[in-house]
């Protein structure tokens, strides 16, 4: 078969990769987004945050921006903002998203170059706090966040369960009156969640507890899909995401709080 020829554009080289790959919908929509996130970076313009980055048309580039000279250090600077904002797992993922890319990329022929030679995630800063203090909780709980985040945040600090334990729960896992997940007794809340968990749920008595915004994708597992509103789970990157942008203006570096950084502070409490 003959292989196709060089793509001119970005985009275009994006989607020839998708294509090659094995994926559900779902990680397949995830790897759009990291990629056409780094197509920001490499004409030195910075991508939109949050929610309004999934949706945000990214610019044309040239695949031959890849082979130029300031393109691993565009990369660099990009990768330094990430790290900044988003979690450390996140940007580990999203890197490895692109070096995959230019891997294939490269082995086609369509570049020559490597620039993420060399290029790491940038090491968190040891002097970062690992727990939220009591106040900062409290301007936590404050924020006038949608029911779905303040019902997340709450479980996930009264619990001290891992987030992406409490991400995986399903409505039927609950035991509301004894405040506590079914199989998994050590998991129990207070009084914070077992006032918004109801209302959350209003009536729901399978699928997902948190739900993503949009229907799921087709061939999404049912257990992953609510059965009265179509929605799919909610992700550990749109909750992470969530979280760091309603407290950015809450940190004193301005970068948004981490969602392992309040369970933390619930171990104390």
């Amino acid at each position: 078969m003959t292989s196709p020829p060089a793509p001119v554009e970005y985009a275009v080289a994006v989607e020839h990769y998708l294509a090659a790959l094995r994926l559900s919908e779902a990680s397949r929509r995830v790897y759009r987004i990291a990629l056409a996130t780094w197509a920001w970076a490499l004409v030195a313009r910075t991508p939109p945050n949050g929610r309004a980055r999934r949706g945000a048309a990214a610019p044309i580039v040239p695949m031959a921006l890849l082979d130029a000279s300031g393109a691993a250090g565009r990369l660099a600077d990009a990768l330094v903002r990430r790290a900044a904002t988003a979690d450390p797992r996140t940007v580990s993922r999203e890197l490895s998203i692109l070096r995959g890319a230019i891997s294939w990329w490269r082995m086609r022929g369509w570049i020559d170059a490597d620039p993420l030679d060399g290029l790491r995630p940038p090491v968190t800063p040891s002097s970062t706090p690992s727990t939220l203090t009591p106040e900062q909780v409290a301007e936590v709980f404050a924020l006038p966040a949608p029911l779905r985040e303040q019902t997340c945040w709450r479980l996930l600090y009264e619990t001290t369960a891992p987030i992406e334990r409490v991400l995986a729960l399903n409505a039927d896992d609950l035991d509301l009156i004894r405040r506590r997940v079914r199989k998994e007794p050590g998991i129990r809340w207070r009084a914070g969640s077992a006032r918004l968990l109801p209302l959350l749920l209003a009536g729901r008595t399978t699928g997902p507890v948190f739900l993503a915004s949009r229907r799921a994708a087709a061939g999404t597992a049912a257990r992953d899909r609510c059965p009265v509103t179509g929605r799919g789970r909610l992700s550990y990157r749109q909750a992470a995401e969530l979280f760091a942008e309603a407290t950015r203006h809450l940190d004193p570096a301005g970068r948004g709080w981490t969602l392992r950084r309040l369970r933390a502070a619930g171990t104390s409490a």
